[in-house]
């Protein structure tokens, strides 16, 4: 029966010998083939199979170090990926609130001019006002007087009419 020893962990994979640093078999897929017996190493455990067909457990061995080589540039690249992702989001976050604040202020200076219009508008009413201001004072004047007037009227017809019938009384008579 051929024993194989797992070999220590080695930078990036390359050592000595056929095959990854850690257990036997081809890069990643765990099976190797040869006159010493059939052998699976499938990174969480696995079967040996000697010569003369009898499978002995094996312990758990950790992935080769290519293989973590490998996961390490894809999570890293995944990584990278993600975070582009998320820093380009919130550059176009940014850029829509610089975009949200310029036509807020745009309409804040819509809104100053519309102010100031009213205020030069009001401004011009009040001096119009006051220039009228004595023309409605006599008007005023006057309807006091046409009231005071209507009510002279008012006390002349009723009192024509009692000097009327004062009249009719003594022509009866």
């Amino acid at each position: 029966m051929a024993e194989v020893e797992p070999r220590p962990l080695s930078d990036a994979g390359a050592g000595p010998g056929p095959g990854p640093a850690l257990g036997v078999g081809t890069a990643g897929n765990g099976h190797s083939h040869g006159d010493a017996g059939e052998q699976e190493v499938a990174g969480g455990g696995g079967k040996r199979t000697d010569d003369f067909g009898v499978e002995t457990a094996e312990e758990a061995t950790e992935p080769s170090e290519p293989d973590i080589n490998e996961l390490c540039k894809e999570m890293f690249t995944k990584m990278s990926v993600y975070l582009q992702g998320e820093l380009t989001a919130t550059c176009e976050d940014y850029k829509l609130l610089e975009n949200m604040n310029k036509v807020t202020g745009l309409k804040y200076l819509e809104m100053k001019e519309i102010a100031v219009n009213i205020n030069r508008n009001l401004k011009d009413l009040n001096q119009k006002y006051a220039s009228l201001q004595p023309y409605l004072d006599q008007i005023g004047q006057i309807e006091e007087q046409v009231a005071a007037l209507e009510q002279a009227a008012y006390r002349l017809d009723a009192y024509s009419k009692k000097l009327e019938a004062k009249f009719k009384k003594l022509e009866k008579r």
